[in-house]
């Protein structure tokens, strides 16, 4: 379970309701009007829904070397020196974790966050009625801190829950929250949604989540947020707590996300994203003062790469993007999610303002082009660059690694700990810009130029939107 510290809250819960009629679960919202109307389970639903949901059991292999205080004692030293204390071999040990994930198809895909997985040498899933399973990762998509596994049940009948519209949600729909908290077996909690495209920084690149006060607790990570028709509505992923439990403020991925990354199964294990080709920022008050705007909401485009689909489009510098789809995009992160959730391929329609009068452009839905190749290279010799893994930054590469995708050059991927370009300060994210004042214009430029003898080298370097400049003698 990720969690974000923050000031503990109070709230107070209310009563919470749900319509039930000969174990049908009914669709109408209203306020109940008598006691007799107020239900006093959600037994059917649960039992319809909880087998689906599973527990994920990991296991990773680490090596590690037992310790002695004495072989920090230079006395000890002294007599037995250094070589005597380096050849204790490494002993290997264990990590075991646990999380919960959803059964989403009849053929064994299964749903969990990024974090519950990852690095993970086994993964064992365990269904409520304790069959075990053997479970391969599928996708891995850490931008969204989701994961699609795949169990092989042979000619076994498998549980499953179907996606429902996520869109579809409004603020005060009851919502159940099923997992396995602490690893103490199966848990259902209820709660209401209490908000909708809720950012929850640091959990993944797209902050528009499901809030809801459902109690979630670690374990949970990967579980689902169901809804009251039996279908799932999101992810369980983060919770904002102060000592590691439930505040009644958790977080969901939606459902849409979801449906999405489950989508990159059948695409060869890879989840493709439309690229939109323009970046920009949220509106606030005073921009939105100066525009002339009736209230801060929509998103200013501040730039947009040539010839990529927006600029086709005829979206320019200035423009202020309201919707996307038909759906409204209030700031940046309501943008990014809504571009993320469509499939590559067709065209859109995009809703801006230009000049004080609205418009609508026509976008084509395209992935983010790998132009040019991202020529992966590590960077060897007696140069500022060695340690360096670095390759061309294009489109693809920028939306793969999370950088703005205008932006173009050579960028660093990895170091070497320790390795010469470590030890000036690079860092992974850095554009390499001039060296000695030349351009880098691509990986194939600086191998040319790191085999040039130099008495001194000023390497510059772009690092978030400054510019920097290391002088590093030869």
């Amino acid at each position: 379970m990720i969690r974000i510290k923050t000031l503990g809250l109070c709230l107070a819960t209310g009563a919470m309701f749900i319509f039930v009629a000969n174990g049908v679960i009914a669709q109408e919202k209203r306020v109940p009007q008598a006691r007799s109307e107020i239900a006093l389970s959600f037994a059917p639903l649960v039992k319809s829904a909880a087998p689906a949901v599973v527990n994920i059991y990991t296991r990773r292999l680490v090596r590690a070397r037992r310790v002695s205080p004495l072989f920090n004692d230079p006395f000890f030293r002294r007599f037995f020196g250094d070589q005597f204390f380096q050849g204790n071999a490494p002993e290997r040990r264990v990590q075991n974790s646990l999380g919960s994930g959803v059964i989403v198809s009849a053929d064994g895909l299964i749903v969990t966050n990024h974090h519950v997985i990852d690095k993970a040498d086994e993964i064992t899933v365990v269904l409520t009625d304790r069959r075990e399973f053997d479970a391969e990762v599928v996708i891995r998509d850490e931008r969204t801190d989701l994961a699609v596994l795949r169990i092989q049940a042979k000619n076994e009948k498998l549980p499953f829950l179907s996606l429902r519209d996520s869109d579809s949600l409004e603020v005060g729909d009851i919502v159940l929250a099923i997992g396995n908290p602490f690893g103490v077996g199966q848990t259902v909690t209820s709660g209401i949604v209490s908000a909708l495209a809720r950012t929850a920084q640091g959990v993944s690149d797209f902050g528009f989540f499901i809030q809801t006060d459902a109690a979630i607790n670690p374990g949970n990570s990967g579980g689902a947020l169901v809804s009251l028709d039996g279908r799932l509505i999101g992810i369980n992923t983060a919770i904002y707590s102060r000592g590691g439990g439930s505040n009644g403020i958790g977080f969901a991925i939606p459902s849409n996300m979801v449906a999405t990354v489950i989508g990159g199964a059948a695409a060869g294990g890879q989840v493709v994203r439309p690229w939109l080709g323009a970046r920009g920022q949220t509106i606030s008050s005073d921009i939105a003062r100066s525009l002339g705007l009736s209230r801060p909401s929509g998103v200013l485009v501040n730039a947009v790469h040539k010839g990529g689909p927006a600029d086709k489009a005829g979206l320019k510098v200035g423009d202020v993007i309201v919707s996307i789809g038909g759906k409204p995009v209030p700031d940046g992160n309501a943008l990014r999610f809504r571009v993320a959730t469509m499939n590559v391929g067709g065209d859109t329609d995009l809703r801006i303002v230009r000049n004080g009068q609205p418009t609508t452009l026509t976008i084509k839905l395209i992935s983010a082009p790998e132009v040019p190749p991202r020529d992966l290279t590590f960077i060897e010799g007696q140069n500022p660059y060695a340690g360096a893994e670095v390759a061309n930054l294009s489109p693809a590469l920028a939306e793969e690694i999370s950088v703005d995708s205008d932006l173009s050059g050579v960028i660093v991927i990895r170091l070497k700990r320790g390795s010469p370009a470590d030890r000036i300060g690079l860092e992974p994210g850095d554009i390499l810009l001039r060296l000695n004042g030349e351009t880098i214009g691509s990986v194939a430029t600086l191998r040319e130029f790191v085999r040039r003898n130099y008495s001194a080298w000023q390497v510059e370097i772009r690092r978030g939107g400054r510019v920097l400049q290391i002088v590093v003698q030869g």
